[in-house]
């Protein structure tokens, strides 16, 4: 065994910070954001190997500050070095140096003072603590003109290190993983102008307004913006023995807005944007059955917390933070997400052409609309067509008394428990020796859900009684797939695709025909429930389309007054 020199621990930790060229532009844009900038200009040719360029207008540095930060672990970060107290983004002081060791890198800078400085390391090695740049060596510093703030250009990264040049993924790759990075600073940071160019083409600019919509705009486009709904919360979580308070900012897209995969769910604890796991599930149980199954929300979240509550030094990268009591802060961003949604006016418009290609997107709409919907008709025994204000909707019925039934059998379960009929003569299933068990660790659920089953020998259970929801009673097999649900585990989302199951099997079918009194109550039930726009599949339950498509596409000029 021997001890590593100096000069092999230093490149080793630079390897740490410095895997990719996104990993380069989020070191300086965190700096950027801890210095107080307001505007931060990035620039990236190529993949970010040929050149990545990060200028801020924050606070700048001395002419010694800026010789001192490209020193090893030189931070001005850290309180009295305790990470319990961290307040900033960067804390390690060891970002500039490890991107200087393996590319050629210009620091320029100034604190507001007659003249700037710049400096120039050219990837030769980075300087170990306390070490000063000496003539001839590969630190070059000199004065320059620039105002207050900071730029940094990164020039022939990982020059030196043509193993991990050649590790990279292709130049479209690369570069989507720097646009990703800095929109999700952009989105969780509104406050702030963030601006990203790629060889000379502008991506996105964000306004800087503090306004999460201006932001999404940028990012994202009009859609986006213009179907979601901010949230602003405050809540105490208990930690310990000690209370924190959990302050919740941000962006929720409406669920008409979704991804295939849950890479927009955007969350940033105490400023940085990382990866918590429980606090993305929180997010999604929020909005609960208003997704479908295979459906992720687009969402900026900022969640703040004391810093006593976070450990940050749980990754060499920083991608994740720990949180002491991450369930609660869970549950408090989980009930956020839901309140917001619960009373956000999802009223969306929708472009819609008049051609034979022509087809009404899913519309959310606000409750207050279905409140005065007035029934005109029905087409094909499954939609109902509804005038409501300056809108036609057009809602499907089967979708709509889904949601209704959902809801009712999800207030049954909670309170009374869900009607039964007894079987006569019981029915008798054979069922896997796992599902068995779990009829007697379920009891109790499965008697709030209406079955009333025992385990009988042999693998077989004797069902005296099903479920009978609404009046319509469920065939016996459907047991296999309750103790399938219940067996998965205390998943809350499981157990809500047991009750959208068992809501969907008394609930009107295509060609179930309704009188007109029928068709009002259905609409009016359906404008009493929390989520009325979505059936507990995640479909939509209505259509809308304003007048003023109509009159454009009859060419006449809409009515006014």
């Amino acid at each position: 065994m021997r001890r590593l020199d100096r000069e092999t621990v230093d490149r080793i930790a630079a390897g740490e910070v410095v895997t990719r060229p996104a990993r380069v532009v989020e070191e300086l844009v965190e700096n950027a954001l801890d210095a107080g900038a307001e505007r931060i200009e990035i620039e990236v040719d190529g993949d970010g190997t040929e050149r990545i360029r990060v200028a801020d207008d924050g606070r700048g540095m001395s002419a010694d500050e800026a010789e001192l930060a490209v020193e090893r672990h030189t931070t001005s970060k850290l309180p009295d070095g305790d990470l319990t107290a961290v307040e900033t983004l960067g804390f390690r002081g060891e970002a500039l140096a490890s991107i200087a060791d393996v590319a050629r890198m210009t620091l320029t800078t100034n604190d507001g003072g007659p003249r700037g400085t710049s400096v120039h390391v050219d990837g030769a090695g980075p300087r170990s603590a306390g070490s000063r740049p000496a003539a001839g060596d590969d630190v070059t510093v000199d004065s320059a003109g620039r105002g207050r703030g900071t730029t940094v250009e990164v020039r022939d990264l990982f020059h030196n290190r043509p193993a991990r040049a050649e590790s990279l993924a292709a130049p479209a790759t690369e570069f989507e993983r720097i646009s990703d990075r800095v929109a999700a600073y952009a989105l969780l940071r509104p406050d702030v102008a963030l601006s990203l160019e790629h060889d000379g083409r502008r991506v996105f600019a964000t306004p800087g307004s503090g306004d999460a919509a201006d932001a999404a705009l940028s990012v994202y486009g009009r859609e986006v913006a213009r179907e979601s709904t901010t949230v602003d919360a405050t809540a105490t979580a208990t930690v310990g023995d000690e209370k924190a308070t959990v302050e919740l900012r941000g962006l929720l897209a409406y669920p008409s807005i979704t991804r295939a995969s849950a890479d927009h769910v955007r969350i940033a604890v105490n400023g940085r944007p990382v990866s918590v796991p429980a606090l993305r599930r929180a997010v999604e149980r929020g909005y609960g059955s208003l997704l479908a199954g295979d459906r992720h929300p687009v969402v900026a979240l900022a969640v703040s917390l004391p810093p006593w509550a976070v450990d940050p030094n749980v990754h060499p990268t920083k991608q994740t933070v720990a949180l002491r009591a991450a369930d609660a802060v869970a549950g408090v961003v989980e009930d956020a997400v839901s309140d917001a949604l619960s009373t956000a006016d999802l009223r969306r418009s929708a472009d819609v052409a008049m051609d034979l290609d022509a087809a009404l997107d899913p519309v959310d709409t606000a409750a207050s609309a279905l409140d005065d919907a007035t029934v005109l008709g029905r087409f094909r025994d499954l939609y109902l067509l509804c005038e409501a204000d300056d809108d036609l909707l057009v809602i499907d019925q089967h979708a709509a008394h889904e949601r209704i039934n959902y809801e009712r059998l999800r207030a049954a379960v909670e309170s009374e428990g869900v009607e039964s009929v007894p079987l006569d003569p019981p029915a008798t299933l054979s069922l896997s020796p796992g599902q068995v068990a779990a009829v007697e660790s379920h009891a109790d659920e499965l008697e709030r859900l209406g079955f009333d089953c025992e385990p009988f020998g042999g693998g077989t259970v004797r069902v005296r009684a099903v479920p009978a929801p609404l009046g319509r009673v469920a065939a016996p097999d459907t047991l296999e797939s309750t103790l399938t649900a219940l067996r998965e585990g205390e998943d809350p989302n499981r157990r809500d695709e047991l009750l959208a199951d068992l809501a969907c099997h008394p609930s009107l079918k295509a060609g179930d025909e309704l009188t007109d009194d029928d068709a009002a109550a259905l609409v009016e039930r359906l404008g009493a429930c929390e989520q009325p726009f979505a059936c507990p599949h995640g479909r939509p339950t209505v259509l809308a389309i304003d007048e003023g498509h109509l009159a454009r596409g009859f060419e006449r000029h809409p009515r006014r007054g």
